[in-house]
């Protein structure tokens, strides 16, 4: 499985409510409807923890997570044209990305 992952804060100024409507509907969708996508996952990060600093602030505030079967078709419909243009257009509504491609080599579900 290839995985998505997407770091991300908003641009200082930025109105989170009206952010939030897009992002859990058109944006949804539109994640969803992208060609292969067998998952999709967004949240608000509201801790950060590390060993030196448990209660450690934040450093993004969202991340979305989006899952392929393989890398083919990962690079179908992430890499397409089409979700390369969506994306620069989409991408100007947030700041400080980062775009992790991972392979998940193994997963489990919890009892």
């Amino acid at each position: 499985m290839i995985r998505l992952t997407v770091l991300y804060n908003l641009p200082p100024g930025s109105d989170e409510d009206a952010f939030l409507a897009w992002r859990l509907g058109e944006h949804q969708a539109s994640n969803e409807g992208m060609e292969g996508v067998v998952t999709t996952d967004f949240g608000r990060v509201y801790s950060q923890w590390t060993p030196d600093d448990p209660n450690a602030k934040p450093i993004y505030r969202f991340i979305t997570i989006a899952d392929w079967r393989d890398r083919e078709s990962f690079e179908k419909g992430f890499l397409s044209p089409e979700s390369q243009a969506q994306l620069r257009q989409d991408t100007e509504r947030i700041r400080d990305a980062v775009f992790l491609i991972s392979e998940i080599l193994v997963t489990s579900a919890g009892s």
